[in-house]
């Protein structure tokens, strides 16, 4: 077939050993595409051969599930749109797709690869100022201010999902320690640093209100209801959506908001993104990446706002 546009834009031995002119006559050939997507899908792909190329990647083999994720973060950095990036993804898989049919590769490190459609689903973040208000949103006056209280500094200070929240026990909170022990998915156990606040607020529920809702049917789990049974997640629902109202805070609030926030809120304070992952129960760094893309957002603001040729 002749040298393609794409394999043009590479070093012919990059372009030899990522089987990039196959790919284009495999394009041209068996996908039946239209010519402007398939030209599109020779571009995307030698844009990406030539990032794999310059990580240190010598052949197709030698590419792994971490590159392509950092690749696809790559074209958010650069300022592609999310539909584009979609595009390269798409291309990206269908490469690999031709590698692994034509043997090249044994396995598919593109199979889990997520797309900008993941990020625009996050949940609100709630700004540092919003959270203040909504921590202290639980007046004194309140009957069970002291809980309510308590469950929002755990639940934030921790960075916890509702079903860990409601579970937590009352020996789970090891004050001396400042941490929590915490029973995340799969019953996996972890341990998360808290801070005063969410201590001294915890202190005052277990002191001065716990006892009274305690009636032999709080098994010895921390956040009792008014009847003195382990608090539900529709109940836990509830309270925060009172919070937040009495707050003023306008933005669509559920539980797991206060985990972004909590994650988002340590990475623009600089906190390590594997120290984040710990914290948040996370399996895989490549789920805690997705606050990076938040991170980046704020940057981008922040640089926005204040640099004077920005």
């Amino acid at each position: 077939m002749g040298k393609s546009g794409s394999a043009k834009t590479l070093d012919d031995s990059v372009a030899r050993a990522f089987y990039v002119e196959r790919f284009d006559d495999f394009l041209a050939l068996e996908q039946g595409a239209s010519l402007q997507t398939s030209e599109a899908y020779r571009l995307d792909v030698a844009r990406f051969v030539t990032y794999a190329s310059v990580k240190g990647a010598k052949a197709p083999t030698e590419v792994g599930a971490r590159t392509l994720r950092e690749y696809v973060y790559h074209l958010k950095d650069i300022g592609l749109a999310p539909a584009s990036i979609r595009r390269n993804v798409s291309a990206v898989r269908s490469y690999f797709r031709f590698l692994l049919g034509e043997g090249h590769v044994v396995r598919d490190p593109s199979e889990r690869l997520e797309t900008p459609k993941r990020w625009r689903t996050l949940p609100e973040v709630l700004g540092v100022d919003e959270v203040e208000k909504l921590l202290s949103a639980p007046a004194l006056e309140e009957p069970l201010a002291f809980r309510d209280r308590a469950m929002l500094e755990l639940a934030y200070g921790a960075g916890l999902r509702v079903s860990e929240w409601i579970s937590l026990g009352v020996r789970d909170v090891m004050m001396q320690d400042h941490l929590v022990r915490v029973f995340g998915k799969g019953a996996k156990e972890r341990l998360v640093p808290i801070g005063r606040k969410a201590i001294g607020a915890t202190a005052v529920y277990l002191r001065e209100l716990r006892p009274s809702l305690e009636r032999g049917e709080g098994k010895g789990i921390l956040f009792l209801n008014a009847r003195g049974q382990p608090m539900t997640r529709m109940g836990a629902w509830k309270i925060l959506r009172k919070y937040v109202k009495q707050a003023g805070i306008t933005k669509p609030v559920s539980p797991h908001t206060l985990r972004h926030s909590f994650a988002t809120h340590l990475l623009e304070g600089g906190a390590d993104l594997r120290a984040v992952q710990e914290m948040l129960g996370h399996v895989d760094i490549s789920t805690t990446q997705i606050y990076t893309h938040i991170d980046r957002e704020y940057l981008r603001s922040v640089h926005k706002q204040f640099h004077p040729r920005a």
